[in-house]
Parts: structure tokens; sequence; C-alpha cells
């Protein structure tokens, strides 16, 4: 019997840094630095650098950014949200979260991203945000959701769970909007071994609320300011991080070259891929 196509590989990824791993995870024992930490520290401070913007929160998962995006946005119950009708369902749950309704835009048949001239329909008088995805690492027409934001007064979120390093014009995805919420789900491209989140941004405020909400509303210990949740990234995960992201380029690049055979490829006119 023939083996099973691997569509994906992480033990080959692991194999190929496993030295790096394996001292990375020792150190955060040896400063039993579990929970938070300066691992994770150090790896909001080099994503935020990566991602050029000027601050990073680290979370449990790419579900968790997006949740606590929405609260920082200040988004609540009956509230509205502009979503995409083709992403994964964290986008629409994390609006669920917050008691607010997503309201679903059908998106390109070329980019399978959110369509611009189809959004302002959608727009009511409780409309607070919108999230715009990057699937598959194809950016979203940012340009157009800004200016459709900027025109209803709404804030934009960067749904980025798939596009760590993707480019739109030149420059990183996630620093457009308001935040920009990412995934460190194992099988990302720049992925955890475990679970993992983060939420960048150029708004001092909305970092610092991030970061307090995730440690229980907490900034002074055992005084909580607000209602708040146990969404901290363990150290575990910061180390594993801090020794990837340097790869995460060149492994980008590798994916590339891979989508670029199939482009060429495929030539059955009942298959129609992504627009690149």
């Amino acid at each position: 019997m023939s083996e099973p196509i691997q569509f994906m590989d992480l033990k080959r990824q692991y194999y190929a840094i496993k030295d790096e791993i394996l001292h990375a995870l020792t150190a955060v024992c040896e400063k039993t630095a579990f929970s938070s930490g300066p691992f994770v520290e150090e790896f909001e401070r080099k994503f935020a650098e990566y991602c050029r913007v000027k601050y990073c929160s680290a979370v449990n998962s790419g579900t968790s950014a997006l949740h606590l995006a929405l609260i920082a946005a200040g988004v609540q119950g009956g509230d509205e949200v502009i979503v995409p009708a083709n992403t994964f369902i964290a986008t629409a749950w994390a609006v669920s979260y917050v008691n607010a309704v997503p309201v679903f835009v059908d998106c390109t048949p070329d980019t399978w991203n959110i369509d611009p001239q189809r959004i302002e329909e959608k727009i009511t008088k409780k409309t607070k945000a919108i999230i715009g995805v990057h699937l598959y690492g194809q950016p979203c027409d940012v340009e157009a959701l800004m200016a459709i934001a900027a025109r209803y007064s709404l804030t934009l979120i960067e749904d980025c769970a798939q596009a760590h390093g993707a480019l739109y014009k030149g420059r990183k995805v996630g620093g457009f909007g308001a935040m920009g919420c990412f995934s460190f789900y194992p099988g990302k491209n720049l992925g955890a071994y475990g679970e993992g989140g983060a939420i960048v941004s150029n708004d001092e405020a909305y970092d610092r609320r991030i970061k307090s909400l995730r440690n229980h509303a907490s900034t002074i210990r055992y005084h909580h300011d607000e209602l708040g949740f146990n969404m901290r990234m363990d150290g575990f995960q910061g180390a594993v991080l801090n020794v990837k992201l340097p790869h995460l380029d060149s492994w980008n690049k590798r994916r590339q070259e891979i989508a670029r055979r199939y482009q060429e490829g495929i030539r059955n006119e009942k298959i129609h891929l992504q627009a690149q």
C-alpha cells in the first residue's frame, strides 16, 4: 500500500532547526519563564520590528487576538462588524464573542478576498468596524478598505492569520489598519509548537489595553480594572517563535516558488486558482 501524500510535513522543518529549538526550550526551563516572561517579550519586540510597527502584544491564539482587538476598538453588544463571507470561522467567532453581529460581504472571484465594492451597501448606523482578511497570504484591497473605514468613521482590523510577511504595495500587512491580528498555529508559515497569536499596532493605547486584557485586566498585581481574560502567550511558544522568525522570509520564498509551479502547471478549465 502506498504512503499517503504529506500536504504538510512539520517534522521536516523541525529537523532542520532541531538544535536551535531544543536550546531555546532548555533556556525557558532554566529560567522557569513559563507564562509570558522574557522570551515572549523578546518575540514581541522582534515581531513588531519585522512587521514595521511600533507595538506587539502576544496572546494565546489568533482567535484571542481578534477577540481582544475588537474589545480594544470599543465594539460592543448590538454593534455590527463587516467581515468577508469567505474566511475561517474565527473571524466571525471573535465578533460573536463581544455580542456583536458579523455582517458578511461577498468576495471577488479572483482574489477570494472581500469585495470593497459590496461593503457600503451593508453599512448601517450600527456598523462599528471592518475586518479585512488576507486570505492564504494574499492581501485584500487594503487601500479601498481604509478609504471606506475613514469615510464612515469605522475601525479597520486586519486578520493576518495566514499572511505573516505578506506585502501590500511594498509594506508588510498588519500595519495598515488600527490593529493587525496574527495566528501562530503550528501549520502557519510562522507556527509555534502549540497555540499562539499576536496583535500589532502603531497605537500605544490599543497596545496598553490589550496587554492588560490578556492578563486578567491587571496592570498592578491583584488589581483588575475591568473584565479580563487569561490569554497570555507561554514562554515555550515565545522561544520557538524567536528561533523561527529569522527563517520566515526564506520559508515564504519557498512557498511562493511552489505556488508558482501550481499556477503555471495547472491547465484545467474547471480549476480556478487564487489570483496573485
